[in-house]
């Protein structure tokens, strides 16, 4: 696991677009794992930017999101559908029948989830993840508890996430209860993933990804064992790790021909 340590979230996003850009660069029809939430949003604002000054294209990726809550209609704003329509899809130029989201309105969700992970199966996996973290460590909406194994599948939220959530929302009643989400499993079958994380609120969540014990309580500690994982994340967040100098003076004097990968 590569950690990066940036001096704002705005950096952030910029270190992450480039790892996505090199991706796309390198593979223009790869597809993208997409996160929603507020701490991929300079990721994918920097990679707006790129596709209008023309260094990048989406036309030929593919994208899966990550989560889906349940029973929301699907031109809520809040859907995720709704929020990759309108914070990746349009400004990063996807065709919009290239780009899937899971179905939290099926009359069977268990068939959808499971036509879902087939679907990602199917394009090939996922060449690169984007991920944010939870305050109590979850990724996706793989809550403490979840199986490392799992697959895309209804979750039911915990009361800190519905928490965290209803500042989205008018009241916390409208929060939905339940989700559907890619699996720790699934997750874990990506090529590459990148997590991002601003802001001192994700601090502890953070430390306890990178540096506590591998364990289920922290689903996203589940990072520990992927080839291929980054987490960029600025100072605030970084500030509760105990090896904080060591992830700057690695990254620092990191080797040139290092610097892509």
């Amino acid at each position: 696991m590569e950690i990066v340590i940036l001096p704002t979230p705005a950096a952030v996003g910029r270190a992450a677009a480039a790892r996505i850009a090199a991706v796309v660069s390198a593979r223009p029809a790869a597809t993208i794992g997409l996160a929603t939430g507020s701490s991929p949003q300079s990721t994918y604002t920097d990679l707006a930017r790129r596709v209008r000054a023309g260094e990048i294209s989406f036309a030929h990726a593919r994208g899966f999101a990550l989560d889906e809550y349940v029973g929301i209609p699907l031109d809520h704003p809040e859907s995720y559908a709704s929020i990759i329509a309108r914070d990746v899809i349009t400004p990063l130029g996807f065709v919009p029948s290239r780009v899937q989201v899971p179905d939290g309105r099926a009359a069977d969700l268990d068939h959808a989830a499971k036509e879902y992970e087939d679907a990602i199966r199917a394009a090939g996996g996922i060449d690169i993840q984007i991920l944010g973290v939870g305050t109590n460590g979850h990724i996706g909406f793989n809550e403490p508890g979840s199986s490392f194994a799992s697959r895309t599948r209804i979750k039911t939220l915990a009361p800190r996430t519905r928490e965290d959530n209803a500042r989205f929302f008018a009241r916390l009643d409208d929060v939905p209860t339940h989700c559907v989400t890619q699996g720790l499993g699934t997750i874990l079958d990506a090529h590459a993933l990148v997590l991002v994380a601003q802001g001192e609120h994700k601090a502890d969540a953070v430390a306890a990804v990178v540096e506590g014990p591998l364990t289920s309580f922290v689903p996203g500690s589940v990072l520990q064992l992927h080839e291929r994982a980054t987490v960029i994340v600025d100072e605030a967040a970084a500030s509760q790790l105990r090896l904080i100098d060591y992830y700057r003076y690695t990254y620092e004097n990191k080797p040139a021909w290092q610097r892509n990968h």
